[in-house]
């Protein structure tokens, strides 16, 4: 009955969207026809999709078929560039993450949502504000990915320790007495491969020295030995050179280390690790052997509680894509507020999506809590709605991409030890300083 009640909301939801977009819609009885059928969309992203059944209840509502196609999330922006400015049909929904949002913007690469999506009615999406771009929706939230601390509690118990760290100093202690008690030979997870994730850890271990990156006008804040982004550079490459991050992360993207190491226990924990992982990974039998270990930790700062970064992932329509309409009513679809809630485990594993992060409106978060389905989700609505920020809180520069590869490529080299901690901040500021 719950998913009788939920397709006829969502049919409803889908029949207000094609009367936005100005598509003609009929009926035969009761029942809407179906606005797409015949049409096949492909929808590219960097993760696994929807359960089978959940996509064939897409179908059955609109008539589309879907073609999930899952590349890695690195490949994905470098085959949607080079797809759009090659003027190439690649999908019809394709990710928009929030670091590119301006980029896309003033290349015009997306097609603007505001025909299909009432920003009034979207109040319980708080990421919504980083996919707007001088009024146009570039995309629609997906999740609401913002970083976390994640940490194994039982193998802190067997290693004596018995009350949770709260600051930044003592969170190294402890990685260090795990190590030292020979629980954990390499406790910390660390991504080292020079892409993306490493440096969103790297922005997340400044935001808890006390830092940002750059300054209002976009110039460097991180060379000074004294400076949070250096503190945290020479911390990520100390980690690494005294054994407390395996030797394998310099080879490895964030999901793996997360599902090949947090996972299986390998490693105690993660510092920037993605909100949601706990439900989505770290409980799912066959994805995980410390099912009920892991909990989430109000990042430990200099003193105390440092923000939570903002990193989320957004849907959007390249400009190249053949099946707009249907596209725009597969990402109404997808961010369904009961989708969502059933994604993140609001019926169990069953319809989990693995790796999902957490649902992007707070209405799905607050069914998730209400069920009792999500682990310390209290905790996550709270982070969510007062500690998570943009990662530049001065603005994203519109070079953003040159300044994140020169970020992860010379933290990578500093961990290899190619170059020093200074030369690898220093490296990385004279990027900063030729994109002005």
């Amino acid at each position: 009955m719950r998913e009788g009640a939920f397709r006829s909301l969502a049919a409803g939801a889908l029949v207000g969207a094609m009367l936005l977009s100005g598509a003609a819609v009929t009926r035969a009885h009761t029942n809407a026809a179906l606005p797409f059928a015949g049409q096949t969309i492909t929808v590219a992203w960097a993760g696994p999709p929807p359960p089978k059944a959940d996509l064939d209840r897409f179908t059955a509502q609109t008539g589309a078929k879907v073609q999930w196609v899952n590349i890695g999330w690195d490949a994905l922006q470098t085959k949607i560039t080079a797809a759009v400015q090659a003027h190439a049909y690649f999908a019809d929904v394709t990710d928009v993450d929030w670091s590119r949002v301006g980029q896309y913007y003033l290349l015009k690469w997306f097609v603007p949502l505001n025909k299909y999506f009432d920003l009034s009615t979207l109040k319980d999406v708080p990421q919504l504000s980083s996919f707007v771009y001088n009024g146009q929706l570039v995309g629609m939230p997906a999740d609401s990915s913002f970083t976390v601390t994640t940490i194994n509690t039982a193998l802190l118990k067997k290693a004596g320790i018995t009350t949770l760290p709260t600051t930044f100093a003592e969170y190294t202690t402890d990685l260090k007495q795990l190590q030292a008690k020979g629980v954990s030979a390499h406790p910390l997870d660390i991504p080292l491969q020079a892409a993306e994730g490493l440096s969103t850890y790297w922005y997340q271990v400044t935001a808890a020295m006390g830092g940002t990156m750059l300054d209002k006008a976009h110039k460097p804040l991180f060379t000074n030995p004294n400076s949070a982004g250096y503190k945290a550079l020479a911390w990520i490459v100390n980690a690494y050179k005294t054994g407390l991050v395996p030797k394998a992360n310099i080879t490895m993207l964030d999901g793996q280390a997360q599902q090949g190491e947090m996972a299986l226990g390998r490693v105690a924990s993660v510092f920037s690790d993605y909100s949601g992982n706990v439900g989505s990974l770290y409980n799912i039998p066959g994805q995980s052997k410390v099912i009920n270990q892991v909990r989430y930790l109000p990042i430990p700062g200099v003193n105390g509680t440092a923000p939570n970064l903002g990193n989320p992932d957004g849907m959007g329509i390249p400009m190249t894509a053949r099946n707009v309409a249907a596209g725009a009513a597969f990402i109404k679809w997808f961010d369904d507020a009961r989708n969502q809630a059933l994604w993140s485990g609001l019926n169990g594993s069953t319809d989990v999506i693995v790796g999902f992060t957490l649902p992007m409106r707070l209405s799905s978060l607050e069914m998730l809590i209400k069920a009792n389905k999500i682990q310390q989700g209290d905790l996550l609505l709270n982070m969510l709605e007062h500690h998570a920020q943009a990662a530049f809180p001065n603005g994203i520069p519109p070079w953003y991409n040159q300044f994140s590869a020169a970020v992860n490529t010379n933290i990578h080299s500093a961990a290899l030890g190619s170059e020093s901690v200074q030369a690898a901040a220093q490296a990385i500021a004279q990027t900063v300083n030729s994109l002005q």
